[in-house]
């Protein structure tokens, strides 16, 4: 099993077992540096961008968008912008 140095969970992790978004070059930063379970988080992230957001993934800007946001979760601050009226469910 390939492990990477997570940048998001700052430790040794298994890694993703292929290149998200082959043939862009975020999708090979991810692969060398984010592990399978920061991944699975930002999929959880990206579930709320997207409803919030109400954004269609056939549109150029929406994808744009989705990309800008996975660079800033991974290797930005660490914060993806959510709408202000956001609101987490409590568990």
């Amino acid at each position: 099993m390939r492990t990477v140095n997570c940048v998001k969970l700052h430790k040794e992790l298994p890694g993703l077992t292929e290149v998200p978004f082959e043939g862009h070059p975020l999708g090979q930063r991810i692969y060398e540096n984010v592990s399978q379970e920061a991944w699975n988080q930002w999929k959880e992230h990206m579930k709320i961008l997207m409803n919030e957001y109400r954004l269609n993934l056939a549109t150029p800007e929406a994808q744009e968008f989705l990309l800008q946001q996975m660079e800033e979760y991974f290797f930005g601050d660490g914060k993806s912008e959510l709408p202000a009226e956001f609101v987490p469910e409590s568990h």
